[in-house]
């Protein structure tokens, strides 16, 4: 048996890919989980922890290469904290997110023997995404090529780009990236020599000084509609740059069709503001989905890949059987996409999310495609869904409750509240196999899973989307 010890290094083949992105090997049965490796590959590695279950390292060499391997387009890959697996052929990508989604729901919910359909695919692989967060940071990572050039250390002060894989303190210039688009990529190149320019320094994650924090690009995939986001600090008094900036900007990119500026006095690293003020067109963009047009704003949620989204609310819509007679509940709803896009197949929706202006956005979409049979509620839903148990303003006790929570999963009260509501079916929408499996283990009590479908909405990336279908038993 190797010797396996923090420090050490050992040569392993790399069995498989592992929930999260990591490879994975063993030891005589002793598990090793490996950053930065391709099943097939023989690696030499270096051991950075160990437990007493299974150990944490990563490859210093490639000994051999994996025949399942392929050469990354994007040349920031390894560094770049975003496409883990471009180095993986995409049907191999596809295998190996069924497999996590069903160990996660097997093992974690307890279910057994279960039964996952294949993936969905993306219709895309590059290009997919309708929403990207850059962040500017005063520590900047340097490549090799660049600690050899001149002005190194006025260099290392500003960045505007992505997070270094593994060092989310440290942000490198992206100079290409094949996730939005070509031209999100220019906007934050441009926005970036300005605002350098200026001398002006970003903010600070050690001392919270500093003014530059977030770019954000959302785009309309099918109305070609731009909206950019500045976040900034609340450090000075230089609206008027702001301003200058956005001037700028329309020069070069007049398909951008507004411009949002917030400003944040937070200390977490959030791309939310405490206050936002419009400075160029309406403060929102549109986008086309199952033929329903939706105005999506700054801060608002919107699935990040249209295509993708379009085939996973058709999937809802066919697990929760609509007869045309159901309220239904739609919880963590964000601007009402699901809500919409199921309306016209049921009696009424009521939707609930924690985020105003997302339920603003709701409500504007709902007066855009003319329907008026949804109706939308804010605040915190282990709130919210208690009042609304108790008040007859919702239409009484849902038949059907569709759940699309963020990647922590929902909150045991609302799981809670959902048992003793104890609707006919729950469509849970998921982008957490793991938080997924943990809640539907809660619900095997009184409810029977009969379908479960992933879908990638995230190529390259070790995130899997999941819709499952629970039935209450009789």
């Amino acid at each position: 048996m190797q010797d396996i010890r923090k420090g050490g290094e050992v040569d392993l083949v790399v069995e498989k890919l592992a929930f999260g992105g990591k490879a994975m090997s063993r030891v005589d049965g002793y598990v090793v989980f490996i950053e930065r490796a391709v099943p097939g590959q023989r690696v030499k590695v270096r051991i950075t922890r160990k437990k007493r279950q299974y150990a944490e390292g990563y490859v210093l060499e490639v000994l051999s290469r994996s025949p399942r391997e392929v050469e990354p387009f994007c040349p920031h890959f390894g560094v770049c904290g975003g496409c883990l697996s471009q180095d993986l052929p995409y049907e191999e990508q596809l295998y190996w997110k069924r497999l996590h989604v069903l160990e996660c729901i097997e093992h974690l919910a307890g279910v057994g023997e279960a039964t996952v359909e294949p993936v969905i695919p993306s219709s895309r692989t590059q290009w997919y995404r309708n929403k990207m967060e850059f962040t500017f940071s005063n520590r900047r990572w340097l490549s090799p090529q660049e600690i050899a050039s001149q002005d190194v250390e006025y260099s290392r002060t500003f960045a505007l780009g992505l997070h270094v894989r593994g060092a989310f303190d440290k942000v490198f210039n992206v100079e290409h990236c094949f996730l939005e688009s070509p031209q999100a990529v220019e906007i934050v190149k441009a926005t970036r020599d300005w605002c350098l320019k200026t001398g002006i320094p970003p903010y600070s994650t050690k001392d919270h000084q500093g003014f530059w924090r977030f770019l954000v690009i959302r785009e309309g995939k099918r109305t070609d509609q731009i909206l950019v986001h500045l976040l900034t600090s609340a450090e000075g008094d230089h609206e008027g740059v702001v301003n200058a900036l956005v001037e700028h900007l329309m020069v070069l990119f007049p398909k951008i069709t507004t411009f949002v500026h917030s400003v944040s006095r937070k200390k977490a690293q959030v791309a939310f503001g405490d206050w936002s003020r419009t400075v160029v067109g309406p403060g929102y963009i549109e986008e086309v989905l199952g033929g329903l047009r939706f105005r999506i704003s700054a801060h608002s949620f919107f699935q990040t890949n249209p295509d993708g989204a379009e085939k996973l609310y058709e999937t809802v819509s066919r697990f929760a059987g609509f007869t045309g007679n159901e309220t239904v509940w739609d919880l963590y709803c964000g601007t009402g996409s699901i809500a919409l896009f199921i309306a016209s197949k049921v009696r009424r929706v009521v939707g609930f999310e924690v985020v105003e202006d997302a339920i603003r956005d709701a409500y504007d979409n709902c007066r855009l495609n003319g329907i008026d049979n949804c109706l939308f509620r804010a605040g915190d839903l282990k709130d919210v869904i208690r009042e609304a148990r108790e008040s007859n303003d919702f239409g009484g006790a849902p038949d059907v409750v569709i759940t699309d929570p963020p990647r922590a999963g929902m909150h045991p009260h609302v799981v809670k509240a959902l048992l003793e509501l104890s609707p006919a079916k729950i469509v849970a929408v998921s982008c957490n196999p793991a938080t997924l499996a943990r809640d539907l283990a809660f619900f095997l009590e009184k409810y029977e899973i009969r379908d479960v479908q992933p879908f990638d909405l995230f190529p390259h990336t070790p995130h899997i989307e999941c819709v499952v279908k629970l039935e209450r038993k009789p």
